[in-house]
């Protein structure tokens, strides 16, 4: 696909979900059977969402924790009659029950598994962001999407919150001018951290399927719930995770789909903890016609300026910073012009806009269109990330072919675009 052509089809994407009211969503009569896998606390946040939007029955809860099924189970009583099954092996889950729709919420590593099935068997599927562990996963899942005619939205939610519409209208407008860099960041606080002995996993917990295709790392408390994220062998740290969702903002903007070369480098510096990934880490990738810039620190909190997260869009009229919680502001070179600012409009209590993006999900069921955050989104924005990931862990940059999915003249960095799968598990190719 050519820059056009990518132009051209995300315009009409976007057009395309602009032009229809968030409430439109196509109304049948019998509800969509819906199958939650990963009912922890992300997990629960979208599958809240699906039955508040009142066409999903929940038929299954899938976990290899039995606390978190618990816990979500007791949260489900409060907000629907439905009687889930109850789950540990998402196959067998698929195979019995027959969702129609499959809200993927796992640790990272295990997103390209869990969707894949859930295509194959015929389900339609919400997975989380980043959409896998290594680059080959996601193009397995882009190509299973394809090639069963499903609808896979990505739960890059910012593509619907209102102010990053408005923004990325604005942007696009020319109105911040010629931008010629990028930077995005998250800065928050933190600090070394405690290292703790591994200890035996939970009796409620299956830690051998918890880990999966990954290697059989040891446990700690404080890597399950939610802390597996800076841990590499099931992750991509704060890169991976909260760097995909403004390079996906970068990538929406953006008339260029693929860096051309990047670079990463960083480190740990002050984290003692049990964790393995950077506290600190920059890194740059170069497009065609302009560069972007990421950086993140796990330490000292960001108090000197004047966002601690967000992306600067450095434009010939003025400097343009879209952000999460305070917004979109605009500040012209011109200091003769007013600054410009709209505020949020976030859901609670998450302040997320997820509801946003699941009456999209259920608008391209019933009437067969990409959703806005279609998979093949999802994966070049995903690959962003994992891209810089690559380059941190080579210690070098690369030089990247966005249409063959390749590193260019480097054996040893391609060899890295996957991994081995542990025991029974296959790496995914569709």
């Amino acid at each position: 696909m050519n820059r056009r052509t990518f132009l051209e089809s995300t315009s009409k994407a976007s057009l395309a979900f602009s032009a229809t009211p968030l409430l439109s969503s196509f109304i049948r009569t019998e509800k969509y059977k819906t199958a939650l896998i990963g009912s922890g606390w992300w997990g629960m946040n979208i599958l809240r969402c699906a039955v508040q939007a009142g066409q999903s029955k929940v038929v299954a809860l899938c976990d290899v924790d039995t606390r978190q099924i618990k816990s979500a189970q007791q949260e489900l009583s409060k907000l629907t009659s439905d009687q889930p099954k109850v789950y540990r092996d998402y196959r067998e889950m698929l195979a019995k029950e027959k969702p129609e729709i499959v809200i993927v919420a796992t640790p990272d590593h295990w997103h390209p598994l869990c969707c894949i099935a859930a295509i194959e068997s015929g389900a339609h599927v919400y997975v989380e962001k980043p959409i896998g562990h290594t680059l080959m996963e996601g193009r397995a899942m882009v190509n299973a999407a394809r090639k069963h005619n499903c609808v896979v939205q990505v739960g890059t939610h910012r593509r619907v919150s209102p102010h990053n519409v408005s923004g990325m209208d604005f942007l696009k407008s020319g109105k911040a001018g010629k931008v010629g860099m990028v930077r995005a960041f998250v800065h928050y606080g933190g600090g070394p951290g405690e290292k703790t002995p591994a200890q035996e996993p939970p009796k409620e917990l299956d830690w051998d399927f918890w880990c999966g295709p990954a290697p059989l790392g040891e446990y700690h408390a404080s890597m399950h719930p939610k802390g597996f994220r800076l841990h590499l062998d099931y992750a991509n740290g704060q890169l991976g995770d909260w760097g995909i969702h403004w390079l996906d903002q970068i990538l929406w903007w953006s008339e260029d789909p693929f860096p051309k070369q990047v670079y990463s480098t960083g480190g740990r510096a002050i984290r003692r903890d049990d964790t393995n990934a950077p506290d600190h880490q920059v890194a740059v990738w170069k497009f065609d016609d302009f560069t972007v810039e990421w950086e993140h620190r796990l330490f000292a909190g960001n108090e000197a300026e004047k966002a601690n997260v967000g992306c600067y869009f450095y434009g010939t009229e003025g400097t343009f910073h879209m952000g999460w919680t305070d917004g979109w502001t605009f500040y012209p070179s011109n200091k003769n012009k007013p600054v410009i600012h709209q505020d949020p409009s976030l859901d609670l209590p998450d302040q997320q806009n997820i509801a946003g993006l699941w009456r999209n999900f259920l608008d391209c069921i019933s009437t067969g269109k990409r959703p806005v955050c279609d998979i093949e989104i999802g994966h070049r924005s995903t690959n962003m990330a994992l891209l810089g990931m690559l380059s941190y862990k080579l210690g070098r940059s690369i030089n990247w072919d966005g249409q063959k999915e390749l590193v260019l003249n480097d054996d040893e960095a391609n060899k890295l675009l996957r991994r081995d799968y542990r025991g029974q598990w296959q790496y995914p190719s569709v």
